[in-house]
């Protein structure tokens, strides 16, 4: 009890029942995030813990507005929580950024809060970079601490990634969770290997709707499904402007070629 109130702020006491969380930070892609914030904002989730952040972030300046100094600002690594009138309650953490040298700490705090809570299950989400085409209805990759874990996941078609690497908080904390014997698993959004760098609301798409039909929770997805296919047609267009760039720098116009033949006859 002492580490929760040393670390983190509670600002509520609602009777939960055996509720899952989800948590996320930044990541690959930001399917992490987008996931995470779309839930939060369709199942409309009310506060229920902040972490401390000078005890993981150390600020690397300060704002200065008329002359005068502002106090040091930290990103906000917030709890919130929706009670399911059908079934387990969900429990949502959302980092706006993942420490630079404390990352293995902040996710014992997390856990510790998972304990406190009396959490079930926790969740992250990734991105799979694969040699998926933007075109393509990218598939999710699913993850456990445990081999109990992996067979629950099994009936929800994920695909079994074998070996890969998850980086970042996403990752650490399910490292976490292993040490503690804690049920966790990640789901993985699959994102094209040249597209890594854009936000990329087709994974997480994906993956919410994986996440519902796991955790049993309906969530209207038809506001990021417009985001998805938003974003599809700007992947195409870049797509085709590339395409464009690559002709244009590695072949040359037929006739400039016959000019240069005729030059040569002469």
């Amino acid at each position: 009890m002492s580490k929760i109130k040393d670390f983190i702020k509670i600002r509520a006491r609602p009777n939960l029942n055996e509720p899952t969380m989800i948590a996320a930070w930044p990541g690959i892609a930001n399917v992490a995030m987008i996931v995470t914030t779309y839930i939060a904002r369709k199942l409309e989730v009310k506060e229920l813990a902040e972490v401390r952040a000078p005890y993981f972030f150390d600020p690397i300046g300060v704002m200065v507005r008329n002359n005068i100094v502002e106090e040091p600002q930290f990103p906000q690594s917030r709890f919130y929580y929706w009670k399911n009138p059908s079934g387990n309650d969900l429990i949502l953490f959302i980092g706006e950024a993942q420490p630079t040298t404390n990352s293995y700490a902040l996710a014992n705090c997390i856990a510790d809060a998972a304990e406190h809570f009396k959490v079930k299950r926790i969740y992250t989400c990734a991105a799979a970079i694969t040699r998926i085409h933007h075109t393509e209805d990218p598939k999710v990759w699913g993850v456990g601490t445990n081999i109990d874990v992996v067979k629950e996941l099994a009936p929800h078609s994920l695909v079994n990634g074998g070996h890969l690497q998850i980086s970042g908080m996403n990752g650490i904390l399910l490292g976490v969770a292993k040490e503690r014997n804690m049920d966790g698993a990640c789901l993985l959004g699959e994102v094209p290997n040249y597209a890594t760098r854009m936000h990329n609301p087709i994974a997480a798409l994906a993956v919410v709707l994986a996440l519902s039909k796991i955790l049993n929770i309906k969530i209207d997805h038809a506001e990021l499904m417009m985001a998805a296919i938003a974003v599809r047609e700007q992947m195409k267009q870049i797509a085709a402007e590339a395409m464009g760039e690559y002709i244009d720098y590695f072949t040359e116009p037929i006739w400039e070629s016959n000019e240069d033949d005729s030059e040569n006859d002469e």
